[in-house]
């Protein structure tokens, strides 16, 4: 369930606030996006679910990198016993960003869920643990609707794909 809850936790991102009082090594900010992708759709009953996660990140702006203008996460993995439960639960992931300059960043994070009026938001928090800002803090938010979410956990429909903004800032400690 972990891993399913890892993988919601890329569903859906917005507004960050700040990370830290470090130095800011990149922000970037909507229209950064993130697609996930349920194969089959999510139920209510848990079941074997092949979960894509695409995300985009740009505009970023870096002052220590400034070649540094975009980035994106791109998995793809089989999740056991995942249903659209899991989609509202706080967790851990670890996950690689793809930076333009050909650089990489691993951050490994926990996660907390919260419905926020119609959104679902989560609040990623954690570190960059190899790569491109290695050790510096992480921070990133992600946003869309719950209406399909709720739905499904109500027994009232399915979650075939969620489509959320992403606000993320890497700073210095």
């Amino acid at each position: 369930m972990t891993t399913a809850a890892c993988a919601l936790a890329l569903l859906v991102l917005g507004s960050a606030g700040t990370a830290s009082a470090g130095v800011l090594d990149v922000t970037c900010t909507p229209p950064s996006s993130q697609i996930d992708t349920f194969t089959p759709p999510l139920t209510l009953a848990p079941q074997n679910v092949t979960v894509g996660i695409k995300a985009q990140y740009g505009p970023c702006v870096s002052l220590s990198n400034p070649a540094l203008t975009s980035g994106s996460t791109d998995v793809t993995a089989l999740v056991p016993g995942l249903s659209c439960l899991d989609l509202l639960q706080s967790g851990a992931l670890t996950f690689t960003i793809l930076w333009n300059t050909g650089q990489t960043s691993t951050i490994s994070s926990s996660y907390t869920v919260t419905i926020a009026g119609a959104a679902l938001v989560v609040t990623r928090t954690g570190t960059v643990t190899s790569g491109l800002f290695a050790g510096s803090a992480v921070l990133q938010v992600i946003t869309g609707p719950a209406t399909d979410v709720l739905l499904c956990t109500a027994g009232l429909g399915t979650v075939s794909s969620t489509y959320s903004v992403v606000t993320l800032e890497i700073t210095s400690l």
